[in-house]
């Protein structure tokens, strides 16, 4: 029932996900308002939390919400994963009450995965669950995202840095300085496998210089935005001068070819899904305004994580860490 056209939206991209990639999928919502599901099976929740909604309240106070009960399904053994493209506060409401929080986390963070052209993408770490953050809390970050890349990547010794002003030694603000300080110490690799490679500025994201960045979610959620907003900008101003040269023999023939595949690279909806990290089942978290295509493929991720056990692998992780 969450996303800017939910919910068919939502239904088309389940529809995709079991019928064209063969993944069983559970929808949540008021059956009247879903309408044609084919064969999926419908846990019915008659209250819908808005996008606009005040989260932490609104999942304590509407328990047959749609996400809640979503969440309910995956702690009760009915599913395996959660994916919403609705309220993104709610759904981590709903994921840390509802599902919970492996014991050790100090607090779980949205990891996303960022394109890195013809190699493994860098997963960013925290975008948008905690606006504030604490030093701690971000050298956890950077064992989470370790794992995470591992698992989902399969980066045998993540790289990882930490996203500031510049390159050099002690600069950004206060946090990134606490922060370098405790990741430079080194006892923080020993549970997780990984490897620091110091200070990374924005444009060192999509470069392939590491494997993670960890920062306070105020300055990943910013950065998530304005790159997919930039990219978009450039995918469509270059469609455009293919599309204003196709009276040119052969150039748009030529060229497009080459391109398509930076395109589907690019391209957002080919992505998946943002994992929130920490908590004791898997929970994804979509762009309201996914696709039917963007919605299959983040089905397609969810899968994915539970098969290969991610949250039994960050478990291990934080215990061995303790």
């Amino acid at each position: 029932m969450g996303g800017d056209d939910a919910p068919a939206t939502i239904v088309e991209g389940a529809r995709r996900a079991v019928e064209e990639l063969n993944i069983p999928v559970v929808l949540v919502g008021r059956p009247d308002e879903i309408g044609d599901v084919g064969d999926i099976p419908v846990i019915e929740a008659s209250e819908v939390i808005a996008m606009d909604a005040e989260p932490a309240t609104s999942v304590r106070r509407m328990k047959d919400s749609s996400i809640v009960r979503g969440a309910e399904a995956v702690r009760d053994g009915q599913a395996c994963a959660l994916l919403s493209a609705g309220n993104t506060g709610a759904a981590m409401a709903a994921s840390l009450l509802r599902m919970g929080r492996i014991k050790g986390v100090s607090r779980p963070a949205i990891a996303v995965p960022f394109p890195v052209l013809g190699s493994t993408p860098t997963t960013l770490l925290d975008c948008g669950a905690n606006a504030d953050c604490q030093p701690e809390w971000l050298v956890q970050f950077a064992q989470l995202g370790s794992i995470y890349a591992r698992t989902r990547f399969g980066v045998d010794t993540p790289r990882v840095g930490v996203m500031t002003i510049g390159e050099e030694a002690g600069k950004g603000n206060q946090l990134v300085k606490d922060t370098c300080e405790l990741l430079e110490e080194g006892s923080w690799v020993d549970a997780c496998g990984a490897d620091y490679v110091g200070n990374l500025e924005g444009r060192d994201l999509m470069t392939g210089v590491a494997d993670v960045i960890v920062c306070d979610g105020f300055t990943g959620n910013i950065i998530l935005k304005s790159l997919e907003g930039g990219m978009q900008v450039a995918i469509d101003a270059v469609k455009n001068v293919l599309d204003s040269v196709a009276d040119t023999p052969g150039v748009a023939e030529t060229v497009r070819p080459k391109l398509d595949p930076v395109f589907d690279e690019l391209d957002v909806d080919t992505r998946g899904a943002a994992m929130l990290l920490g908590t004791k089942g898997v929970s994804l978290i979509s762009h309201g305004s996914s696709s039917p295509v963007a919605i299959a493929n983040a089905i397609r991720t969810a899968h994915e994580m539970a098969e290969v056990g991610v949250v039994d692998s960050l478990r291990a992780m934080v215990e061995a860490g303790r």
